[in-house]
């Protein structure tokens, strides 16, 4: 594939994402609770937040689109996004094209938990942020849980920290594909963690052969040796039991490689994305599908989603009182304060009572 056809690959995959998210974004609501009471949901973006980039060796030019896209679709007032320079020291140019499609001026090439610093404190040209965004190492994520719990700290978007991948697969799945996928997240890192769960004997033996036999010529085989080294194949007595697991574990990436996989999507509660059927390759969510691939890892997906436009917004209440509203809703306001022992609630509910008599 030449550079044209890489550039329109990155395009198109820009083009999708943004069409997803802007599809995705929440909306203002206004509900009348009692006549008069208005209360109103309303969202606005965060002033500034962060983007943190893995790069290196493999400058991850998708992760800036799955970040900088939703955060530009959400109209984030200025977005800072920091990545590891090249091995040469300077920036990577499919990363700097992301950036372009994202609209992001600047990038700054520090990676590492010392990016992350530098995005919750400030340094030199780097503004800090009010939240950080991105996935990266077992030291980034910990670097931002720091940050985080620091008083006047910035917000996080979730603990990301190495890969995850779990494929519950039965007798239907092609051992080829399975083992195509284990090993596709098994290259992240050597901590990235890959598990085959399956009712099927045959189909775990077969799926370890396969993996064998494409390590063979897979250009990071040492890093997904290393990956597999705590790699787990689960034999279950049925899908029930494969899914109950997938729930306990809480995956970032929930592969289902079953036939009528949509039957088994209701019961999946924990996952960061869940790839239903044998064509839904966890690649294309990586890089095409169009929703973000940074997604909660480290049983996080219990209680994080991955992110959207939503992670770069925030939503206030707002709330209208009319004269009638006042005179029915005050006195129980301040009935119910009394009953906390806060007088004070309570008189500042009785003075509106005071401006509509």
């Amino acid at each position: 594939m030449g550079v044209p056809d890489q550039v329109a690959a990155i395009e198109l995959a820009a083009r999708n994402i943004r069409t997803f998210h802007e599809a995705s974004l929440p909306r203002d609501v206004a509900v009348e609770t009692a006549p008069g009471l208005t209360v109103r949901k309303v969202w606005r973006p965060i002033d500034r937040v962060g983007l943190y980039v893995p790069g290196g060796n493999t400058p991850l030019f998708s992760t800036l689109l799955m970040l900088g896209i939703p955060a530009q679709v959400a109209g984030v007032g200025e977005i800072v996004a920091v990545t590891p320079p090249c091995s040469g020291g300077s920036l990577d140019s499919f990363i700097a094209l992301a950036a372009e499609l994202c609209g992001i001026e600047s990038i700054w090439t520090v990676g590492g938990a010392q990016g992350i610093a530098a995005l919750a404190f400030g340094a030199g040209g780097i503004p800090k942020v009010d939240k950080i965004c991105g996935p990266g190492s077992a030291w980034v994520a910990e670097a931002k849980r720091l940050v985080a719990s620091l008083p006047g700290g910035p917000a996080i978007d979730m603990p990301a920290g190495p890969s995850e991948l779990l494929v519950i697969a039965d007798e239907s799945a092609d051992p080829r594909i399975v083992a195509a996928d284990l090993l596709s997240q098994a290259e992240h890192d050597a901590g990235a963690q890959v598990i085959l769960v399956t009712p099927s004997e045959q189909l775990a033996e077969t799926v370890a052969q396969a993996v064998e036999v494409q390590l063979v010529d897979l250009p990071r085989s040492d890093i997904a040796r290393a990956s597999l080294a705590s790699a787990r194949l689960i034999l279950v007595a049925d899908l029930e039991e494969s899914v109950a697991i997938a729930n306990l574990y809480a995956p970032e990436h929930l592969s289902l490689a079953v036939e009528n996989a949509d039957s088994l999507v209701p019961a999946v509660r924990n996952a960061g994305a869940v790839f239903a059927g044998l064509l839904a390759a966890e690649t294309f969510g990586d890089y095409i599908a169009g929703s973000s691939h940074v997604l909660p890892t480290d049983g996080a997906a219990r209680a994080w989603g991955g992110v959207s436009a939503y992670t770069f917004l925030k939503a206030m209440s707002v709330q209208t009182v009319s004269p009638e509203a006042a005179r029915r809703i005050a006195a129980p306001a301040a009935a119910l304060a009394r009953l906390e022992q806060l007088e004070a609630h309570a008189r500042a509910a009785d003075a509106r009572l005071e401006l509509v008599r």
